[in-house]
């Protein structure tokens, strides 16, 4: 349905004549953020599942150690050829359009998730990673609150969230963390009576309810609205006219296709940097985060109960971090943030998986020291991704680069898996986990955000 709203106004403009987008109230602002913030929480709640229900599942399929992760691996594959596929159909669809699409596949994986049948080796295996590749559509909602947030703090009249746009959104980011409490808090509650597939259902209830309330509640931006003319004037050979209308507003403007835009020229490095940064960051992403259960059982031999509470209290810390990434990120600057927040965060998962750390207590400090400081960036990150890429290209860029943690998983599961089968888990997460987080901060200093993104924030709102 159509949400009613200030309009941008469309029309043909007259020469040297400057117009101003209409802004978001603060009311619309707020519904904006907390729709933003559960469609993401109740999208990694699904994503976050399968990792943390892979030690049970395991059992269940029949899996030995190396056979899951191998699953996980294949998993990632799938979900790689989805995410790299919903940028464009994003830059294409809207933000409210592409924000009901992937919390609605969210919704839809979930419940076919719980039906997948065991015991059948091939058949239940490809099912498996048929279904949950497109779990793909629930982590690229990620990259659809960045671009549609980004440009919501662009033209909100609250003037604090204007002025520290990254700590806004870092409460909205962290709703990684907050997915893993909700996951490993509800394993922990449920999985011995109920078993995995109720979890999957639980997950689709709320995902399912979030759609309808994004439907009726949630406006498009703006900058969107402009964008989607220009490239309406463009199909009609009207290329004139969508400058003029461009210039008039003081955007930039580009009839070249979004996907190829992101390798032009000015904006290749950064999209290399990006790419190679995240594909090592997802190094540590996958061991830490999504199997974080198996590397607490295998590497540090914690019981599985006691992994699903230590987790709930680990990425609790974790949203921390994406408060305090957000607020350094406004003052001293996102680049630098992420490259100090990733470097850490290797140094710290290094130290747990020592023999030094042996005590539940020193597991949980130095885990989620690491956990802090590495998807705690990722407030700063998701920011600073969207102000390296033009309005014409944002969630294109923005869902690309997140679509490199596909590739990153894959290399990284097939790495860890070869170094576990060799050695054992601890050193693998060690060898591949942790000096991929370092590396990945490393790679970010190459990254800059370009001249013409900054001309095209408004001003005077």
């Amino acid at each position: 349905m159509s949400i009613e709203t200030d309009s941008v106004d469309l029309t043909p403009p007259t020469q040297n004549e400057k117009r101003k987008l209409p802004s978001f109230s603060k009311r619309e602002t707020t519904i904006a953020t907390v729709l933003a913030l559960l469609a993401w929480t109740i999208a990694v709640f699904d994503y976050g599942l399968f990792g943390t229900l892979l030690p049970a599942m395991q059992a269940d399929f029949g899996w030995t150690e190396t056979e899951a992760y191998t699953i996980n691996t294949w998993v990632a594959v799938g979900t790689a050829f989805v995410c790299f596929g919903i940028g464009p159909v994003i830059d294409r669809l809207g933000r409210r359009k592409g924000m009901m699409t992937t919390i609605g596949g969210t919704a839809i994986v979930s419940g076919l998730t719980a039906l997948i049948p065991t015991g059948i080796p091939f058949l239940s295996n490809g099912l498996l990673v048929l279904i949950r590749s497109f779990g793909g559509l629930g982590f690229s909602e990620q990259a659809v609150n960045a671009t549609y947030m980004n440009e919501v703090y662009q033209v909100t009249e609250v003037a604090d969230k204007r002025k520290r746009p990254g700590f806004h959104y870092s409460f909205i980011q962290g709703g990684w963390p907050l997915g893993f409490v909700l996951a490993s808090g509800l394993a922990l509650a449920f999985l011995p009576t109920l078993g995995w597939r109720a979890l999957y259902l639980m997950a689709a209830i709320p995902a399912a309810i979030i759609v309808w309330v994004i439907a009726k509640k949630l406006k498009e931006t703006p900058q969107f609205e402009l964008h989607h003319k220009l490239t309406e004037l463009e199909k009609h050979g009207q290329s004139d006219e969508a400058h003029a209308l461009a210039q008039s507003y003081g955007v930039e403007h580009s009839s070249t296709a979004p996907l190829k835009r992101i390798w032009e020229a000015h904006l290749r490095r950064n999209t290399i940097m990006f790419s190679l940064a995240w594909i090592l960051n997802f190094f540590g992403i996958l061991i830490f985060s999504i199997l974080g259960t198996s590397v607490l059982k295998n590497a540090k031999g914690v019981e599985l109960s006691d992994a699903f509470w230590m987790l709930i209290v680990i990425n609790l810390i974790g949203y921390l971090g994406y408060i305090l990434h957000g607020w350094i990120g406004d003052k001293i600057g996102r680049k630098q943030t992420i490259i100090g927040g990733w470097i850490l965060s290797g140094i710290f998962f290094a130290l747990m998986l020592s023999p030094l750390v042996d005590s539940p207590l020193m597991i949980i400090i130095t885990y989620g020291a690491g956990l802090f400081f590495m998807v705690g960036p990722y407030a700063a990150m998701q920011y600073f991704l969207a102000e390296c890429y033009p309005v014409s290209c944002r969630a294109t860029g923005t869902s690309f680069i997140g679509a490199m943690s596909q590739p990153g998983t894959i290399l990284g599961g097939i790495l860890f898996t070869a170094v576990v089968a060799a050695t054992d888990t601890g050193s693998a997460a060690l060898w591949i986990g942790a000096f991929g987080l370092i590396g990945s901060g490393l790679l970010m200093i190459g990254t800059k955000p370009p001249i013409e993104v900054i001309l095209e924030e408004p001003h005077g709102i």
